[in-house]
């Protein structure tokens, strides 16, 4: 009976609310405040936030009108107790704002000394190494074409061959992956013509002018193996440093310790063969004319020099030389490699279009 009393009363308090709201709250503020000034004085508490709900306590229990949707819900115990430990009568019934992830700092504001620093566009000057710093977890790609069957500067016009580029080219392939903003890895193939060597490569950034340090450097280690990595193996050593020069301009040094350094070109005719093998041990190379006195390795040791002068924002010249200073004569090298060249940004790719005495883009290979 009580139940059905409390029930009663209920549905009719929520029908008197929902059929003159506005009469009824004005009816029970003028008496509340004729009769003591707290809110819930007459047993009907307002809900913060909302204009058609109230809390009514009736026979020590709380229930929700909600006037707009015409419902009646009984509120929980600790609905109620925890209203009461805040020291509060007024609840709060519409559900909480989901709570939101605060929004990412913007990253500061480069300093005057970091935007005086030149940034490298690519991983290559032309055939130098830039040595610039990896982003964690980038990924990169290098693809290369050298068309070394024309002289570019001697010999009849090539203006109908498009200065040579209608010839057989060499196309190398790379890629490059930054394990994080300091350890980076690499791998390279060459094609058949000049050996068909892969190269697998680490690399590590302990330098860099944006972090205050005088230069940029780094090291690499790699090995080279001809025939897919299947022979005639050489291990190399490199340090790759680099100045700024305002923020325009860079100039780049890269001192490289070759073992097992082996002649680029034989003379095989057919694509499909292999190179010949290269033991240390013979007096000369195989496949290379007995004349010309080329050994099969040599331990050499060659100085890559380069420059990059920004022109316009986005366009580079660049120049270079890699003189072979110890044992270049064993491998049939007797003048420097050198290139030059222009070098275009556009947004996270380079396009570089130069000219060069060397046909190799391997570690190894670049002096030759």
């Amino acid at each position: 009976m009580l139940n059905l009393h409390k029930s009663l009363g209920l549905k009719l308090l929520a029908l008197a609310l929902c059929m003159s709201p506005s009469l009824f709250v004005s009816q029970f503020m003028s008496r509340s405040a004729a009769q003591e000034a707290t809110p819930s004085a007459g047993g009907i508490t307002f809900v913060d936030g909302s204009s058609s709900k109230v809390i009514v306590e009736r026979n020590g229990q709380k229930y929700l009108v909600d006037v707009a949707a015409r419902t009646v819900t009984e509120m929980k115990d600790e609905s109620s107790s925890s209203s009461r430990a805040g020291g509060a009568s007024v609840a709060q019934s519409d559900p909480p704002a989901q709570a939101t992830k605060p929004a990412t700092p913007a990253p500061p504001a480069p300093t005057a000394e970091q935007a005086s620093i030149y940034k490298a566009g690519d991983d290559l000057v032309f055939s130098v190494p830039t040595g610039r710093r990896p982003v964690k977890h980038g990924f990169y790609i290098n693809f290369t074409h050298r068309f070394p069957y024309e002289a570019a500067f001697s010999g009849p016009a090539r203006g109908a061959t498009l200065l040579g580029l209608d010839d057989f080219a060499i196309p190398a392939f790379g890629v490059r992956y930054g394990v994080t903003d300091k350890f980076s890895v690499f791998a390279y193939r060459a094609p058949s013509i000049i050996g068909r060597p892969i190269e697998l490569m680490a690399a590590y950034n302990f330098l860099d002018e944006k972090d205050g340090q005088p230069l940029n450097a780094s090291v690499r280690f790699s090995v080279d193996g001809q025939d897919n990595f299947g022979r005639n193996y050489t291990e190399n050593f490199e340090l790759l440093a680099s100045r700024s020069i305002g923020k325009r301009a860079q100039i780049y040094v890269a001192p490289t310790f070759n073992i097992h350094n082996r002649p680029v070109l034989g003379q095989n005719s057919v694509l499909t063969d292999p190179p010949p093998y290269q033991p240390c041990s013979a007096p000369l190379a195989a496949g290379i004319d007995p004349s010309l006195k080329v050994k099969p390795c040599a331990d050499t040791f060659s100085l890559g020099v380069a420059l990059a002068v920004d022109v316009r924002p986005t366009v580079a010249l660049v120049a270079e030389a890699i003189p072979t200073l110890v044992n270049g004569t064993d491998l049939g090298i007797h003048r420097p490699a050198y290139a030059f060249g222009i070098q275009k940004h556009i947004w996270r790719h380079a396009f570089t279009f130069g000219f060069s005495n060397s046909p190799g883009t391997t570690s190894p290979a670049l002096p030759q």
